[in-house]
C-alpha cells in the first residue's frame, strides 16, 4: 500500500504514452509558446490587480511587491524549464511530480492545479467583464446590462447587490469553442491578442511618463500596514505569474519541446514582470493611490491625466489581454485534465480526442461549464488567493521535483539545466512557503478542504484504476 503512493512513472514511459492515436498533434513553435506565455501572464495582475493591491494593501511599494513576485517566479521557472526539456508530455507540474516524486503527490498536485487555473480564470473574467462594462458606460452613458445580469455578487470596485456576471461566464463560454475547434487556430488568435495586448501596455507608459509626480509616492508605503502590507500584496499578485505554468502544458503539441519550452518559460516571465513593474509604478505616481480601487485602474488612471479616448484605446487592449490570458490557461487546464485521464487518475473517456480538431473536447466542453458557472457567480477577491496557494503547492513540489531527479537519475540527459540548481530551487521552495503564510487562515483551510475532497477520490478510484496499478498487476 505504501510502495504505491510513491511510485514514479519512468521518463521513457511518459513520453511512449504521448504517441498513438490518443496522442496530441505537435504543432505549436517557439513564437507560440513565448506568446502563451505572455498572453497566460499578462494580464488580470496589470489590468486588475495593480491598483487593487495598491489601494488595499501595498500602496506604491506595489512595484516591490511585483518585484518580489517576480522573483520567487523566476526561481520556479528555471526549475520548471529543466523539467519541461526532459519531460515533453502534457500535464505541467503534475507530470513532473509523476516522474520525480510518485503517483500520490502527482496526484494531489493536479487536483489544486485544477482548482488554480479554474478560479484563476473565473477571476480574469470577472475583470474581462468589468472592462467591457466600463467601455460601454463610458462610451454610451448607460448600463450595458440590468445589474442583476453584470455583477456577481460582491464584485470588485465596492459594487454590491449583484445576482450573476453574464459577461463573464458568457467570455468563457466563447474561448471554450474556440478551444475546441483547435489548437493552432487559438494559438495563431492568441498572438494577435498578444500584440495588442502589449501595443495597450506601451501605449499607457508613453501617455503615463509626463504625468508621474513623485509626490504621490509618498509616503511609498501603506498608511497604516508598512512593509506587511508590500508582502501580502506580493503573496496575492503572485497570482498574476500562474502564466509560465500554461507553457509548460503545451509539451506534448511543441515541436522542439527540449529547445522551446525553455525558452518560451524565461522570456515570457522577462517581459511580463518588467511590465508590471513599471505599469504599477506609473499608475501610482500618476494619482493617488487611494483611488485605484477598481477593476480597471489603467483605464481609470489615464481618464484622470485627461486621456479619455487614449483611455477607451487601453480598455481595449485590455479586453484582448484579459481575452489572451483566458484562451491560454484555460488550454492549460485542459491539457492537465487529460494528462491525468490518460494515466487513469480520472475516468479515461474523458480524454478522447476528436478526429476532426485532433482536441480533448469533452474535457474541454467539461471544464468550460464548470468555470463559466464559477466566474458568473463567485466574489473575485477570494478567488484570487485560492488560486495562489494552488500555485504555491505546484511551484513547491516541481522545485522539489528538480532537486530529487538530480540526485536519482543524475546521468539523464538535461538539454537545459537549472544553474545553481540547490539554491535556486531551494530559494523557490522557502519564498512560496513564505508566501502561503500569509495569505487569510480562511484561504487554507479551503486549499485543505479540497485536499481532502482529493485524497477521498484518490483513495476511493485513482489508486485501482491508475494505469501503473494496472501494469503492475500483470
Amino acid at each position: 500500500m505504501f510502495a504505491k503512493l510513491f511510485r514514479r512513472k519512468k521518463i521513457s514511459d511518459l513520453i511512449e504514452s504521448t504517441k498513438g492515436p490518443g496522442g496530441l498533434k505537435k504543432q505549436l513553435g517557439p513564437l507560440d509558446l513565448t506568446f502563451i506565455g505572455i498572453g497566460a501572464t499578462l494580464g488580470t495582475g496589470i489590468f486588475v490587480l495593480t491598483g487593487i493591491e495598491a489601494a488595499a494593501h501595498a500602496g506604491p511599494s506595489i512595484i516591490v511587491s511585483f518585484g518580489i513576485a517576480g522573483l520567487a517566479a523566476t526561481f520556479a521557472a528555471l526549475a520548471y524549464a529543466e523539467l519541461a526539456s526532459m519531460v515533453p508530455v502534457s500535464g505541467s507540474s503534475y507530470t513532473y511530480s509523476y516522474a520525480t516524486i510518485g503517483e500520490f503527490l502527482a496526484f494531489l498536485v493536479g487536483w489544486n492545479l485544477i482548482l488554480e487555473y479554474a478560479v484563476s480564470l473565473a477571476a480574469v473574467a470577472s475583470g474581462w467583464s468589468a472592462y467591457v462594462h466600463g467601455l460601454w458606460t463610458n462610451i454610451f452613458r448607460t448600463e450595458m446590462l440590468p445589474k442583476f445580469l453584470t455583477y456577481g455578487p460582491e464584485k470588485l470596485g465596492g459594487v454590491s447587490g449583484g445576482g450573476l456576471d453574464l459577461l463573464a461566464g458568457g467570455i468563457v463560454i466563447v474561448i471554450t469553442i474556440m478551444l475546441v475547434f483547435g489548437v493552432k487556430e487559438s494559438a495563431r488568435a492568441n498572438n494577435v491578442f498578444v500584440v495588442i495586448k502589449i501595443a495597450a501596455v506601451v501605449l499607457f507608459i508613453v501617455l503615463a511618463v509626463p504625468f508621474f509626480d513623485m509626490d504621490n509616492w509618498k509616503p511609498f508605503f501603506h498608511k497604516g500596514l508598512g512593509w506587511h502590507g508590500t508582502i501580502t500584496a506580493a503573496s496575492i499578485v503572485f497570482f498574476a505569474y500562474l502564466g509560465f505554468d500554461a507553457v509548460s502544458t503545451t509539451s506534448e503539441e511543441s515541436k522542439n519541446p527540449q529547445r522551446d519550452l525553455p525558452l518560451g518559460i524565461i522570456v515570457s516571465l522577462v517581459v511580463c514582470t518588467l511590465l508590471y513593474m513599471i505599469v504599477a509604478g506609473l499608475l501610482t505616481g500618476i494619482m493617488p493611490y487611494t483611488k485605484l480601487d477598481t477593476a480597471e485602474p489603467v483605464a481609470l488612471a489615464l481618464q484622470f491625466i485627461g486621456y479619455r479616448f487614449g483611455a477607451a484605446i487601453v480598455a481595449v487592449g485590455a479586453l484582448f489581454g484579459l481575452t489572451s490570458v483566458l484562451l491560454t490557461v484555460l488550454y492549460g487546464q485542459t491539457r492537465i485534465f487529460f494528462a491525468m485521464s490518460r494515466d487513469g487518475l480520472i475516468p479515461k473517456s474523458l480524454c478522447k480526442v476528436g478526429k476532426r480538431f485532433s482536441t480533448p473536447y469533452i474535457v474541454t466542453w467539461i471544464t468550460g461549464i464548470f468555470i463559466a458557472l464559477g466566474a458568473a457567480l463567485f466574489p473575485i477577491d477570494e478567488i484570487a488567493e485560492l488560486s495562489n496557494i494552488g500555485t504555491y503547492f505546484a511551484f513547491v513540489t516541481t522545485s522539489i521535483g528538480v532537486l530529487v531527479l538530480r540526485v536519482i537519475e543524475p546521468d539523464l540527459p538535461r538539454r537545459f539545466k537549472c544553474p545553481c540548481v540547490w539554491v535556486v530551487s531551494t530559494l523557490a521552495i522557502l519564498m512560496c512557503a513564505y508566501f502561503t503564510l500569509q495569505l487569510t487562515w480562511v484561504t487554507l483551510v479551503r486549499f485543505f478542504i479540497w485536499s481532502g475532497i482529493g485524497l477521498i477520490i484518490y483513495f476511493g478510484y485513482s489508486m485501482s484504476h491508475s494505469k501503473m496499478n494496472k501494469a503492475q498487476k500483470i
